[in-house]
């Protein structure tokens, strides 16, 4: 395999950030999750970085922190849930490494998703008090801007309702047959 990076892509809540280390330390590679990097580049959180500078802002950051681990090889990364809708940002994962859509319906989203409080691009603009409408209405319209591009990974996971050690198994198993 010429393509040396792992890139787990989907929507918040798809199990990214979980399913990564573990098929890292599954295959002997390296996790990195996209989001502490920025983080930790940043010296504030990303809930932050959106509050004080915007999305654009972030989204500058965030490219400049995929090119960088691009170069890497052997690794797995956990991008943020909007990494792959920027076209430069695809183009970069298309060149460098195979990508893994962790697909899930939007009410396991919600689900996943209805007590957490760090997600700037989908709480931003819905207050403290949301419903459970109002949360799943902007989930759905997220979710089907996205989509086309998660569509467009190498390989795409079903994730709803599967356990994460089948989840797992198969993405090391994919990745090991394009290995050799």
């Amino acid at each position: 395999m010429n393509k040396k990076v792992v890139y787990l892509t989907g929507f918040m809540g798809s199990g990214k950030s979980t399913i990564g280390p573990i098929v890292a330390n599954t295959l002997g590679w390296e996790f990195y999750d996209l989001d502490i990097i920025i983080e930790t580049k940043a010296g504030i959180k990303i809930k932050e970085i959106f509050n004080v500078y915007g999305e654009s802002y972030f989204r500058n950051l965030e490219r400049e922190a995929l090119i960088e681990i691009a170069g890497n090889h052997k690794i797995i990364v956990a991008l943020g849930g909007g990494t792959i809708a920027d076209e430069e940002n695809l183009k970069i994962m298309k060149e460098t490494g195979l990508s893994f859509y962790l697909k899930l319906s939007a009410a396991s989203a919600y689900r996943r998703l209805k007590y957490k409080r760090d997600r700037p691009v989908l709480l931003s603009d819905l207050g403290e008090n949301y419903s459970k409408t109002e949360l799943l209405d902007k989930i759905n319209v997220l979710y089907e801007k996205r989509k086309i591009f998660y569509e467009q990974a190498d390989f795409i996971i079903e994730t709803d309702n599967m356990p994460v050690g089948k989840t797992v198994d198969r993405i090391v198993k994919i990745i090991n047959n394009e290995i050799e």
